[in-house]
């Protein structure tokens, strides 16, 4: 995916970079095709890289300093990092393993960290080529999957890497208002008004007050962030987004109110979460307003032109204003 974040480096500084991560010996030789960009992520650039030895490793780099993102979007591979941290020591959730990290800013102008490439196929590159069985059973492994990540308890609600607060509904009305804040900073049209947004979202928080305890939450995993083979997940990838937070934000439980993103049964299975009480579906529709309003405005930053894809997002924010009005 092409996209403004994307810190692209020469490859010199790659050789550089794979010379601290891996040692002189493992930077590869004059060939030319020891390494290529691996494009289906919209935000961080990634390698993957051919060592000498022929071991094969993949250099993920954050975006540079100089481009602006989304307030959410600040600190993100320190996140991953700290995610991935907390993933291994807590869950047998399967995730890369990290390498190397450099956040000194010395070899490029950003972090960056190395680790083992995951032999597999992407599922959301290989889901058009399921069968609807086999669509199915890997949803249930994503819910399995989400739901053990959930079972990492937290000290407060928020970033990893802090800070927190005791208040889910603090935090999460601050999120969303940030994400309001980046539209307005930017002028991005919503078609609705941004106080009347910020009315509705308020008029709808005391459903938040149900969440007390903070709970790991991925909040991404996608089709296009789990790695399978032989009908299994291998690793799930990319956990720059994690937070403490509510599970019921997670990605997997958007479908049960916004159709357009699939169906929710198989991922809910496999969760093993019962139907939705009122009170959690007025707080599913508030997450899926949240996730609606990123999709339009971060059209912006990454300066995404397609304009299919403009049109979908803006109408899944259509009908996610339509579905918390409802409410």
């Amino acid at each position: 995916m092409e996209s403004l974040t994307k810190n692209r480096q020469t490859p010199a500084t790659l050789r550089a970079m794979i010379e601290r991560a891996y040692g002189p010996d493992e930077v590869p030789g004059p060939a030319t095709d020891w390494c290529t960009e691996l494009g289906h992520g919209w935000f961080n650039v990634a390698y993957r890289i051919r060592l000498r030895s022929g071991a094969l490793v993949v250099l993920k780099i954050a975006p540079p300093p100089g481009v602006e993102v989304m307030t959410y979007e600040r600190g993100a591979m320190a996140t991953e990092l700290a995610a991935l941290e907390l993933i291994r020591a807590h869950t047998t959730v399967p995730v890369p393993a990290v390498d190397f990290a450099d956040r000194s800013r010395e070899l490029c102008d950003a972090d960056w960290f190395a680790m083992p490439f995951i032999d597999g196929d992407n599922l959301g590159m290989l889901r058009d080529t399921l069968t609807a069985a086999e669509r199915d059973a890997y949803q249930e492994q994503l819910g399995a999957a989400t739901a053990e990540l959930n079972t990492i308890r937290g000290t407060a609600f928020g970033p990893l890497t802090g800070p927190g607060s005791d208040s889910w509904r603090t935090v999460f009305t601050a999120m969303i208002g940030s994400v309001l804040d980046d539209g307005e900073r930017r002028g991005v049209g919503l078609g609705h008004s941004y106080a009347g947004l910020r009315a509705l979202i308020e008029s709808r928080a005391d459903s938040l007050d149900e969440v007390t305890e903070p709970r790991f939450v991925e909040w991404d995993l996608w089709d296009n962030n789990a790695m399978v083979r032989d009908g299994r997940i291998v690793a799930i990838i990319d956990h720059e987004r994690a937070f403490w937070g509510d599970p019921l934000i997670e990605a997997g439980f958007t479908a049960s109110e916004l159709p357009a993103f699939g169906d929710s049964k198989a991922f809910m299975r496999g969760y093993g979460h019962a139907p939705l009480t009122p009170v959690e579906q007025i707080r599913r529709r508030l997450y899926g307003l949240y996730l609606a309003l990123i999709m339009v405005i971060e059209t912006e930053y990454r300066v995404m032109t397609d304009p299919g894809h403009l049109a979908w997002v803006r109408a899944r924010l259509d009908e996610a204003v339509a579905l918390v009005t409802a409410t």
